[in-house]
């Protein structure tokens, strides 16, 4: 099948740069130079995944971010941005997004990138060869429900992205096990050993995971990190 992405950016040379390249790729191309038109898009195009620039007029890159996540939780979500802070990519990924790439990037790496996400989805469209046993789970004072996608915490309600419930239910798959950042990125995100980017994208999820299920995110007791290698989820 033929991949819809939308693109999102307000520099025209980057946009049409970007545009030229991945329907050199055969995917079919719609693109936005402002917020207001990148939620419009997203509703007329419905896009299987969108490349986001942060700083855009209008409505920011976050704003978009969040709205496309909600009215199209299926889309894939890849931030650009020109920001090295961290804590820009940390609060994109709380609104939803999957990835980000800090400009100047690749085009060759955003294309494998792309690549991989799509190449997810159309494993997640096969049928799993071992789903877990049941649809919910509960541990500590926390309910998951991995069918609705609804999470709550001492009865209150969690808002969780797909991404954060497809990691959860990875980690409960592997509970107790040591989960290597290289198996999420590979399992959750669809990356293969010769197109692997920064495991500081499994990082950054986890630190948002802490935030809403530890008690205390400093001393975390659910999500262990184990040194030299990854998490241990301890439920």
């Amino acid at each position: 099948m033929q991949y819809k992405i939308l693109i999102v950016e307000d520099e025209e040379i980057i946009r049409l740069g970007l545009q030229d390249n991945f329907e050199l790729e055969n995917y079919i191309v719609e693109t936005a130079c402002d917020g207001e038109e990148a939620i419009a898009k997203a509703d007329s195009f419905e896009p299987h995944l969108v490349l986001l620039d942060l700083m855009i007029p209008k409505k920011s890159g976050f704003e978009v971010c969040r709205v496309i996540r909600k009215k199209h939780p299926g889309c894939f979500i890849i931030m650009l941005t020109a920001k090295t802070e961290e804590t820009s990519k940390v609060a994109g990924l709380e609104m939803g997004a999957d990835d980000y790439v800090t400009k100047p990037f690749s085009i060759l790496e955003l294309l494998a990138r792309v690549k991989a996400f799509l190449r997810r989805a159309e494993t997640a469209a096969k049928p799993e060869p071992a789903p877990i046993s049941q649809d919910s789970i509960d541990f500590a004072d926390i309910h998951l429900d991995f069918k609705k996608y609804e999470a709550t915490k001492g009865g209150e309600p969690l808002d969780m992205s797909t991404r954060e419930f497809q990691i959860l239910k990875y980690f409960w798959q592997h509970r107790g096990e040591v989960v290597l950042r290289e198996d999420l990125l590979q399992e959750i995100w669809g990356y293969t050993p010769d197109n692997m980017p920064s495991t500081r994208t499994i990082d950054n999820h986890i630190v948002n995971l802490r935030k809403k299920l530890e008690d205390d995110q400093a001393n975390p007791k659910i999500i262990l990190s184990i040194r030299g290698a990854g998490y241990k989820f301890d439920a």
